[in-house]
């Protein structure tokens, strides 16, 4: 049966309206196979522009190759010289494409829920109970909440029907239509090839339960080997300022003490605060570089987040070292902070 797009001469762009229904069965398709974080609303705008656009990069160009392994199939196969440009234009060679797709099985799908809010909310209740001697939960709660919300699964609005697995698309290359990674669920589980596995699905991206503990193994992995490394790459640039290269901290409390790696949140609040401000404020006392607005991140002042050097662990750099490096991280590891501190 041919999709509610495939009609003979039909052509869906910003500047093209369609019927409501026709645009939102597009980006239904858009997010199944992994090109829009969401918005199902029946309204062409700039988010669909940009998915329809990734795909038509994808069928140009994309080989299934990524830095953690290649995909079970190549995008680029289904193009079969259908699509030319990357232009925003869905016309019919891309609908085809996209119909040859969404019938491979070998091509896995994001997931969906028939009730999103009631597993969000089962999700939450597992993080509230959960227990580790191995990273300190409220970081790690503040981490997901920063990422996801705290939800594994879209839950539909009036204005979005969306109700497919959580995922955040790294556009950080320069060409605005390349995805260069894609994040899943309330951990945001990344991968850099596409499209995922039947198994990667099952396994990591439609369990949370897998999705958290590859987040937990993530987490803990970025305080052991990136923050007081042997290597420039593996070292937290803020961390080595303020505290040089002693041995990593785990918690300011021994292992004993009911407080350890539970007791964030106090020992957040009496760090002391710093207001962050753009164009003023250094990433760190001697650093060269200020904080500034970009755009994952447009905010140009943070008040009161706690004093870093004062915390007493190192959690701190491995959450800015979870979410990479440079300026973006700088405003990731502000905003988490917050988190913790606000609960």
């Amino acid at each position: 049966m041919p999709l509610p797009y495939q009609i003979p001469g039909l052509h869906l762009s910003r500047s093209a309206s369609a019927p409501p229904a026709v645009v939102k069965s597009l980006q239904r398709d858009l997010r199944r196979l992994g090109y829009l974080a969401t918005g199902i609303d029946g309204f062409f705008g700039r988010a669909t522009d940009q998915a329809v656009k990734a795909l038509q990069h994808d069928l140009l160009f994309n080989s299934g190759d990524g830095s953690d392994g290649a995909a079970p199939v190549k995008v680029r196969d289904y193009n079969r010289s259908r699509v030319e440009a990357v232009n925003g234009i869905l016309d019919q060679g891309l609908a085809a494409a996209m119909a040859d797709m969404l019938d491979d099985e070998r091509f896995a799908k994001v997931p969906s829920s028939a009730a999103p809010a009631a597993e969000n909310e089962r999700i939450a209740r597992q993080m509230e109970s959960m227990r580790s001697e191995e990273i300190p939960v409220p970081f790690l709660v503040a981490v997901f909440r920063q990422e996801s919300d705290l939800k594994h699964f879209r839950e539909p609005s009036p204005n979005n029907d969306d109700s497919f697995v959580v995922v955040g698309l790294d556009r950080s290359s320069a060409a605005a239509a390349v995805i260069a990674s894609r994040g899943y669920g309330v951990g945001q589980y990344t991968l850099f090839h596409h499209p995922p596995s039947a198994a990667e699905v099952t396994s990591l991206i439609l369990d949370p339960g897998s999705n958290i503990l590859q987040a937990v193994a993530e987490f803990r992995e970025k305080f052991l080997f990136f923050v007081n490394g042997n290597t420039p790459g593996t070292r937290a640039d803020d961390r080595q300022a303020e505290y040089g290269r002693g041995a990593l901290r785990r918690c300011r409390y021994p292992a004993a003490d009911p407080r350890y790696m539970t007791g964030c949140r106090e020992c957040l609040a009496a760090a002391g605060t710093i207001d962050i401000r753009a164009g003023l404020t250094k990433f760190y006392a001697g650093a060269s570089r200020v904080y500034e607005p970009t755009g994952y991140h447009p905010e140009v002042e943070y008040r009161g987040v706690p004093v870093r050097a004062n915390i007493g662990c190192d959690w701190p750099y491995a959450v800015r070292r979870y979410n990479g490096g440079g300026l973006d991280s700088y405003h990731y590891q502000a905003q988490v902070l917050l988190r913790v501190l606000n609960g």
